[in-house]
């Protein structure tokens, strides 16, 4: 279990030279053992010349490597300053790393499925329907209240965050 999440820190995060972005040649490679004490491309700009802390996006990149004699390809995540990403995405767009939203639907959405749905329902199923929209917009409403309330951020300082990597390190 150690040499796995050993592994994972060398091969989560890559180094990328993006001294020859203008001809759309950026070339990627893992971190090494000094690069991923001092957060090299996790806490500081993943480019090879920069050192920028502040301001970091992270972004996904096909990272393809011969490992062995066999050719494999990865999907690593790339962290860079804006200037940086300028660079990365001069050609082509890069997929940025986000967390995952649920889609909600529109309002006009629903009220084209429930027209559907009361045309193939008889006139009891229709007011069942009406009930439960009635209940859902309740909790629309009192959820639309819960995201008025100031958000309280419990956020860590840049030593705290040091702390609990290096904590999960060596486990």
């Amino acid at each position: 279990m150690a040499k796995k999440y050993y592994d994972k820190l060398f091969k989560e995060y890559c180094i990328a030279d993006l001294s020859r972005f203008k001809e759309n040649k950026i070339a990627l490679r893992w971190r090494i053992e000094k690069e991923v004490v001092d957060g090299k491309g996790q806490f500081v700009c993943g480019n090879k010349t920069c050192s920028e802390k502040e301001a970091l996006r992270s972004w996904e990149v096909n990272f393809g490597y011969v490992e062995d004699g066999e050719k494999k390809n990865a999907l690593v995540k790339l962290r860079l300053c804006p200037e940086c990403s300028f660079k990365l995405n001069y050609r082509h767009k890069r997929k940025e790393a986000k967390k995952a939203k649920k889609r909600k639907s529109t309002s006009a959405e629903d009220d084209l499925h429930n027209v559907a749905v009361a045309k193939n329902l008889k006139t009891d199923d229709v007011e069942d329907q009406q009930e439960k929209k009635s209940d859902v917009e309740d909790n629309e409403t009192k959820d639309s209240e819960l995201w008025k309330a100031p958000v309280k951020l419990d956020e860590k300082s840049r030593e705290e965050e040091f702390e609990d990597y290096f904590g999960d390190l060596f486990l």
